[in-house]
């Protein structure tokens, strides 16, 4: 019973590897690593600002979420007045502490009982100056003599920080008589156009101002002035009246998608109770929302308030509903764009503008809904004033009709005092990943050495582990390039093919389906998927040719892709989410609560696919895939037939054409602003654990990355390089971002989102099965495919086994992300422990034996368990350990050898990437 031999030591692994825990590269490795082949960043000490001003308590080992840094700068913890030398005893003030060498026991010094000089003052430093003063919005249109606009200032200063300075602007109109001015509220007076001057500290800003019909009152409007007050009051979400049944009797549309059903509710139903025209002010909508009545709601609105004065205005205009064209809302913008907030309590605050079809603009600060996705560190009242709390970043979003727009908020501690390194940049990855952490006063850890590098670009890129001669061939190699070489080398194995073809299996769901699709059609579609990968087709090319496919199951392999799902709303549904990285599932029933999609813009996307046809062919387990030329998607709510609209784009004119083509054309360009971002984001998470935007197939406004600028450029690069994801992983795997070590700096200890330090991530099922098999020399043997096979190399998603089904393996049901599980979990770890997979590989594969056979001497064994397993050697400290194990077993060589092996396969750092 070898195996069980190191179970006891093994215990506390379990446990560790159970929970989750992250691996630190401390908690392995103590020897010092090889010098990386790239310069190193500065060291350790440079990244602590705190050290530069002494009067601080180490302002640079503040956690990100301490809730009052600023406490630290105070001189009460250290206190050094309270050693409080005795006026009787002057001897004994000792101040020996500040100068021992200059400690005289035999002379008191009594004359000089002042003398312990405090600590010399910090520097001081010049206060920060603005370098920019920001003021939105940079044009003022007013209509009408009911509009208005709020004006934001926002002062940015030398050492990055923003600040709200919207009550201290000075303004002034080029021209009298237009426009007048109520703090920092702009309102009409009279038509024509001039420059508003915003001026502070020095600085001067011009807001170019028009207004029309000055003078002309507005008639009253239910969709532009009463539906926006259920919306902000939180009258149609889900919790209230929104709901699916409504609630207490009453019920509107969420998030007011259906208008006109929300007229007919409150005007039609329960004639007479819920409106009153006769007494509008005595009107149950009214009483209820300002708490007059009994409401589960609570108070939502004071009397005499904008939100009650709108409703009012309008039963007193005898309730109607909008003539003619009503304008719509097609952009929504939030002001300021960003800021760095300095400390606890700072607050500013936001103003939010509405884009009509009309081609006028309004204020609509007062309707809309503000949130946080992170009221940790920011809060947002209902007014739009952001409050800093701890350290961090915050999303601070605004909805408005069926708009949201967000603005990204970074909180530090007050006062932090920091100074960037000079950290070294190997591309614009680099730049772009320092660029985020300079706003965050985040230090990037240092780079991994070149074993770590070795193993993590081996495992991310090939899904091999490297061997003990590419080891010692790497490490010794003193070319500063290496590591570059090693990247282009990983990319031309057919292991890279095998790897992204897996992933991409998975984004296709190739596998087989009861009565439709055959294991030979899956096998064939694996393959159609496999040779565009090997041979390079531009990623853009291969879907085209994917979602405009026709003809036999058989024939054309592609054409699997309407096989695998034949309902027209999820086939619609699964392109979105795979293709542009958007859960658009919901605006099927209504409007999308956390983006800009409607239940137009879902049935006008589905409306390409209404027209697939599909018929049997001779052999009765193939199927022919054609377009019948015919076909509609109709509206859920009002039976309108929808015409094909791209999401976020334009109608295309689809007359005597094949739907599915146009739509490919579009979707697998640089006309469509998500597909190359989407793609680049898939990438970039499969060698981060993470995505840019996480998770990869939820990109919404409500769900924003975390450097957009990066994300940007990944996709322009990606389109640049003609959709070639090589070159990509390329610049990706080349920077030092990637390069990074797991350890941390006081800085980033707490960062998990701004990859500023490499964390480490449990290897996949397929890739953890084949290195386990790899290391032990103990080949698989998989359905349809020969003895030696990898698991990465599966066709069928319905093939599986007991091991790849408890690590996590995608059953390829859905295109969710989702399906691949990466979490630790008990099951995996007992499996490990106790199963049989590890177990009889280690029999089956003979490594200890065949080695010992060759004469090599047990601790040469090790030594080569270490390289497969681990790509290093054991540490002394493991050395010491391992040398009294076999002491004690010498009779027993090759069993204990096996329990070293088995352990080695059962430890956090085999298991995990890093």
């Amino acid at each position: 019973m070898w195996r069980h031999r190191l179970l006891t030591g093994s215990v506390l692994s379990l446990v560790i590897f159970a929970s989750g825990l992250s691996l630190s590269a401390a908690d392995e490795k103590a020897p010092a690593k090889p010098e990386p082949a790239k310069p190193a960043p500065a060291k350790p000490a440079e990244t602590k600002p705190a050290e530069t001003k002494p009067a601080e308590a180490k302002p640079a080992k503040t956690k990100p979420a301490e809730a009052k840094p600023v406490e630290a700068t105070t001189p009460a913890p250290a206190k050094p007045a309270e050693t409080k030398p005795a006026p009787a005893k002057p001897a004994e003030t000792k101040p020996a502490p500040a100068k021992p060498a200059e400690t005289k026991p035999a002379t008191p010094a009594p004359a000089k009982p002042a003398a312990p000089k405090p600590a010399a003052p910090a520097p001081v430093k010049p206060a920060p100056k603005m370098v920019k003063l920001n003021v939105y919005p940079t044009e003022i249109q007013l209509t009408t003599s009911r509009d208005r606009q709020s004006v934001i200032a926002q002062a940015v200063f030398d050492n990055g920080l923003t600040q709200d300075v919207t009550s201290q602007i000075q303004f002034k109109a080029a021209q009298p008589g237009i426009v007048r001015f109520d703090k920092n509220i702009v309102y009409p007076e009279n038509d024509g156009e001039t420059d508003v001057i915003a001026s502070f500290g020095g600085a001067d800003v011009k807001l170019h101002t028009k207004v029309v019909k000055g003078k002309v009152d507005r008639p009253i409007s239910f969709n532009l002035d009463v539906m926006p007050t259920f919306m902000r009051a939180g009258c149609n979400t889900g919790s209230c009246h929104g709901a699916a049944r409504g609630k207490d009797g009453f019920r509107l549309s969420l998030f007011g998608f259906d208008p006109k059903g929300d007229y007919n509710r409150l005007t039609r139903e329960l004639s007479g109770r819920r409106i009153n025209l006769s007494l509008p002010h005595e009107s149950l909508l009214l009483e209820k929302a300002t708490g007059a009545v009994p409401h589960t709601g609570g108070k939502l609105y004071e009397k005499g308030s904008e939100h009650y004065n709108a409703t009012l205005r309008w039963l007193q205009a005898g309730a109607p509903y909008d003539a003619g064209e009503i304008p719509t809302v097609t952009k929504v913008e939030i002001y300021p764009e960003g800021g760095v907030m300095d400390g606890k309590d700072t607050t500013q605050q936001v103003s939010v503008l509405a884009h009509y079809s009309d081609g006028t603009t309004r204020d609509v600060t007062t309707l809309a809904f503000f949130s946080s996705n992170n009221d940790n560190s920011a809060t947002i009242t209902k007014d739009g004033l952001i409050t800093a709390n701890n350290r961090g970043e915050a999303f601070i979003m605004a909805r408005f009709d069926t708009h949201t727009v967000g603005s990204h908020f970074v909180v530090l501690p007050k006062g932090l005092d920091f100074e960037w390194p000079s950290v070294p940049e190997y591309n614009y990855v680099d730049t772009l990943i320092h660029n985020k952490l300079k706003k965050l006063r985040v230090v990037p850890s240092e780079v991994c050495s070149d074993a770590e590098f070795l193993r993590r670009a081996s495992l991310d890129i090939c899904g091999v582990m490297p061997t003990i001669e590419e080891f010692n061939t790497f490490v010794a190699d003193k070319d500063p390039k290496k590591r570059d070489k090693l990247v282009d080398q990983l990319l031309n194995r057919k292991e890279f093919v095998e790897m992204w073809v897996m992933k991409w299996s998975e984004l296709l769901q190739i596998r087989t389906v009861n009565n439709r699709i055959s294991y030979k059609s899956a096998l064939l579609y694996y393959n159609w998927l496999q040779e565009r990968i090997a041979t390079n087709v531009p990623i853009d090319k291969m879907v085209q040719e994917l979602l405009g496919a026709t003809g036999g199951t058989f024939a054309n392999a592609a054409t699997n892709y309407y096989e695998n799902e034949r309902d027209t709303l999820k086939v619609s549904e699964n392109v979105a989410q795979v293709f542009m990285g958007m859960r658009i599932q919901c605006a099927q029933c209504h409007n999308h609560p956390f983006d800009r999609w409607t239940m137009d813009d879902y049935y006008s996307f589905a409306a390409f696919f209404s027209q697939v046809g599909r018929k049997g062919s001779e052999d009765p387990r193939e199927s022919i895939i054609y377009n019948r030329g015919s076909g509609e998607v109709k509206h859920a709510v009002d039976n309108r037939v929808m015409k094909p609209k791209f999401l976020g784009g334009a109608e295309p004119d689809t007359r005597g054409k094949d739907r599915r083509v146009v739509l490919s054309n579009w979707l697998a360009s640089d006309e469509n602003p998500y597909f190359a971002t989407n793609l680049s984001n898939i990438v970039w998470a499969h060698f981060f654990g993470k995505g840019i935007i996480n998770e990869v197939d939820d990109v919404r406004v409500s769900n924003p990355p975390v450097n957009p600028e990066l994300l940007d450029e990944l996709a322009k690069r990606f389109t640049d390089y003609n959709y070639d994801f090589k070159k990509l992983v390329r610049d990706i795997c080349t920077s030092r971002t990637y390069q990074l070590s797991t350890q941390t700096n006081p800085s980033n200890e707490r960062d998990l989102t701004n990859f500023s330090h490499a964390q480490p991530r449990r290897l996949r099922a397929e890739i953890l099965l084949d290195c386990i098999s790899q290391v032990t020399s103990a080949p698989n043997k998989f359905r349809g495919l020969p003895l030696g096979a990898r698991a990465v190399q599966i066709a069928d998603g319905n093939t599986s086994t007991y091991f790849l089904t408890t690590f996590g393996r995608a059953k390829r049901d859905t295109v969710c992300s989702c399906e691949v599980r990466m979490e630790p979990s008990l099951s995996q770890a007992l499996h490990l422990l106790n199963g049989d997979t590890v177990n009889q590989k280690i029999v089956q594969g003979k490594f200890v034996e065949s080695r010992l056979k060759a004469g090599k001497k047990p601790l040469e064994v090790i030594d080569e368990m270490y390289i497969t397993c681990l790509s290093r050697k054991p540490t002394d400290k493991e050395y010491s350990s391992l040398v009294q194990v076999l002491d004690e077993n010498k009779k027993d060589e090759t069993n204990t050898l096996n329990d070293v092996f088995w352990s080695l396969l059962n430890s956090r750092e085999f298991i995990f990437n890093h």
